[in-house]
């Protein structure tokens, strides 16, 4: 049940999710044990009429748990957001959700390289780049530049809930769910 903070911590939440967009998305899953990462470029762009856009290339590494632990077990984020209140925001909308809970998902992210091009058009030159490269594991991201943990979060939590049901069913062919 909600409550009247609940709602706007709801709000400010699903307003920077919405913001953020997956703009070349990966379709493989995740291992169901141990570790995976997570590449991805990351496009953000500051408002106003001298738009400056820039570039990071960063990873995210995602750790299943080894052991299970209890159900208030939250989820821990390293190195996603500048902001205090933005990462309270989001552990306090996404431990309420069980494929988060016990997760460790920390971002490593490169140094920032300015360009001048649009957001489209740096989109585009990256797309051509990882087709000529043949890479299928690279996303790129794009967000406004104050809202650049919430586009990293929204691509790991992609990843995360579309390998569910693949993780899942390794589980039980492994013995561990019935």
């Amino acid at each position: 049940m909600f409550f009247p903070d609940d709602l706007s911590h709801e709000s400010r939440f699903r307003t920077a999710w919405e913001s953020v967009e997956i703009a070349r998305p990966v379709r493989y899953s995740l291992f169901t044990f141990g570790a995976s990462d997570l590449p991805y470029f990351l496009i953000l762009s500051d408002s106003g009429p001298d738009q400056m856009v820039s570039i990071t290339k960063g990873e995210v590494k995602i750790t299943r748990p080894m052991i299970i632990t209890p159900e208030n077990a939250r989820p821990e984020f390293e190195d996603f957001f500048e902001d205090a209140d933005d990462r309270d925001l989001a552990q306090f909308i996404l431990a309420r959700s069980a494929s988060f809970s016990n997760l460790k998902l920390q971002n490593h992210g490169g140094p920032q390289r300015i360009v001048s091009d649009s957001i489209e058009e740096v989109v585009a030159k990256l797309n051509r780049q990882l087709d000529d490269e043949e890479e299928e594991h690279v996303a790129i991201l794009t967000a406004p530049r104050s809202l650049a943990g919430f586009a990293v979060l929204r691509y790991a939590s992609d990843r995360i809930m579309q390998s569910a049901p693949s993780n899942i069913q390794e589980l039980r062919e492994r013995g561990f769910l019935t």
